[in-house]
């Protein structure tokens, strides 16, 4: 019985420190033209295009500050209910319309009073997602 304790306690120790040491996971998945965006500030701030196996690139990626992707295929409520994302205002430009959101995503700016960790930007052909917000164009 003794045993079976100190095992269980050893075992969630390991795991513990297995979720601290373990780099984060990217964002988003399952889109296109996947990017991790680099850098300590705006002006240092580059794009890192992925290939196939982002997950495994974000391992050596470093300093990354946010992270985009495009889908051709989007449904914006169940998107939103993946990263538990809300929508605080929204733009409309001639053919696409800008959300800005509060979303369970790990970067973050402030934008019109607001803190906003996503912006989602939808055009006729798909979406492109960026985290905290888009960087360069759609």
């Amino acid at each position: 019985m003794k045993f079976a304790l100190a095992a269980s306690v050893f075992f969630a120790a390991v795991m513990l420190c297995a979720l601290a040491v373990l780099p984060p996971r990217v964002c988003f998945t399952g889109g296109k033209n996947h990017r991790f965006i680099c850098g300590s500030s705006s002006a240092d701030c580059f794009e890192y295009q992925t290939g196939s196996f982002c997950e495994a690139e974000r391992l050596a990626v470093k300093d990354v500050c946010g992270e985009s992707a495009e889908y051709d295929d989007f449904d914006l409520d169940s998107f939103l209910r993946s990263v538990q994302g809300k929508v605080l205002f929204c733009e409309r430009a001639e053919n696409t319309v800008n959300y800005y959101c509060s979303a369970k995503l790990p970067y973050s700016v402030y934008i019109k009073g607001y803190t906003v960790n996503l912006q989602i930007c939808l055009r006729e052909n798909g979406a492109k997602v960026g985290t905290p917000i888009i960087f360069g164009g759609y």
